[in-house]
């Protein structure tokens, strides 16, 4: 193996299962480090239940900091509850609305970007299973993005890997599992272009 290789291999082998979660790695049940991804779901959830006992937007909005170690501006508003199985792979931009009752599995990373609109019970899931039965608990991340003032409407399910476009509304109820372009209006199972927004 060339030193280059060599080199390569090792860089990998010493990124930790969050960074390889990131990078979309495919993480087995057995995986060394695998136990990590369940402590800090756990640590997360302590953060959570405080979070989602909270009454004050401003106190809110500090445990979503902490959850997601990063910081949560002023603009944002969340009504709790709120579920999420890690947050630190989860980005929130600016004048964010996110309603009751919302689920953010984000180990493969969840981006929300500026002034986009979460209605209630929607389902942000940056993780899915291989389908065939032997690897099923394997775990594999895959990033979704939601572009600037978006509308995701009630009950709506996002499933791994789907970026949502620009100005883009998806309609509640749906399930989305594949690209949203900017100004579309989709909706469905699975989730269909139904109309044209002008911008």
């Amino acid at each position: 193996m060339s030193e280059s290789n060599n080199n390569s291999a090792l860089s990998s082998v010493q990124k930790d299962v969050f960074e390889r979660l990131r990078d979309g790695e495919t993480i087995a049940p057995g995986d060394p480090e695998s136990y990590k991804m369940m402590e800090a779901s756990f640590a997360t959830k302590k953060l959570s239940v405080q979070m989602n006992n909270a009454s004050e937007p401003e106190e809110i909005r500090s445990f979503l900091s902490k959850i997601t170690e990063t910081e949560i501006d002023e603009t944002v508003t969340v009504f709790t509850p709120l579920h999420i199985n890690y947050g630190k792979h989860t980005k929130i931009g600016k004048n964010v609305f996110i309603n009751f009752d919302c689920v953010f599995l984000d180990l493969g990373g969840i981006t929300i970007e500026d002034n986009v609109l979460i209605a209630p019970k929607v389902s942000l899931l940056s993780e899915g299973h291989p389908t065939s039965g032997t690897h099923r608990h394997s775990l594999i991340p895959k990033p979704i993005h939601i572009k600037k003032n978006a509308w995701i409407g009630a009950n709506s399910t996002i499933l791994q890997g789907v970026t949502i476009g620009e100005n883009a509304i998806v309609a509640a109820g749906s399930i989305v599992s594949n690209d949203v372009p900017d100004n579309k209006i989709v909706g469905g199972i699975p989730a269909k272009i139904l109309k044209n927004i002008n911008p």
